[in-house]
């Protein structure tokens, strides 16, 4: 799996490795129009809230963060990329050819808080899936201790098969979220609207002479 087709594949929408070409036009077409959202992250992402550690779980899929605001876009859209040989090196650890990324941010809520970076699991489609690997996007990651209000973050690889357009829970430990249903009615409102201002700025055909 070279970096090229992974690049590729992330472009399309898929955030997976090595699709094959047919797939990559098929999901192109489905893809919302850059630069026309107006999300934020902390709207789309599932926060689960311990005594001493916040965690934020977003999908970097393209046909999620495509409804964030442009800004927000551009630098999870670039970060994926700049990381992906990366990713696609971890993919090949964890033995998987097409994997599915996830954004993941530990805030600390107390002085020298200690997180468990390989405890956040996703269950979707009758399915748990468990990271297969991490790239730690943050200096210090794999020390999993934070001071207060610090933060790490890092793009979590899963086995691809996560519907991020349909429902699923994201677990922490002992505790789980089911707020990506309330995300899913966000993110249909916004590709609509999306759509529509795509229309309403794509340039118009020159009258006939």
């Amino acid at each position: 799996m070279r970096c090229s087709r992974f690049w590729t594949s992330l472009l399309a929408g898929a955030a997976v490795a090595a699709a094959p070409a047919a797939a990559v036009r098929a999901q192109q077409g489905d893809l919302p129009p850059a630069g026309h959202g107006t999300l934020r992250q902390d709207q789309v992402g599932v926060r689960i809230v311990t005594p001493t550690t916040a965690v934020r779980v977003m999908p970097l899929d393209e046909r999620v963060i495509r409804l964030l605001a442009p800004d927000a876009y551009r630098s999870l859209h670039e970060l994926a990329l700049s990381r992906a040989s990366d990713i696609a090196q971890a993919a090949r650890s964890g033995g998987q050819d097409s994997v599915a990324l996830f954004m993941v941010t530990f805030f600390g809520l107390l002085p020298q808080t200690q997180f468990s970076p390989d405890q956040v699991y996703v269950t979707g489609q009758s399915r748990e899936f468990r990271p297969i690997g991490i790239v730690p996007l943050t200096p210090g990651f794999a020390e999993a201790r934070l001071d207060q209000r610090q933060q790490a973050a890092a793009i979590y690889l899963f086995e691809s098969g996560i519907d991020v357009l349909r429902p699923f829970a994201v677990s922490y430990g002992v505790q789980a979220s089911e707020q990506w249903n309330q995300s899913l009615r966000l993110l249909d409102a916004e590709r609509a609207r999306v759509w529509s201002r795509a229309r309403q700025t794509a340039p118009q055909p020159s009258p006939p002479e």
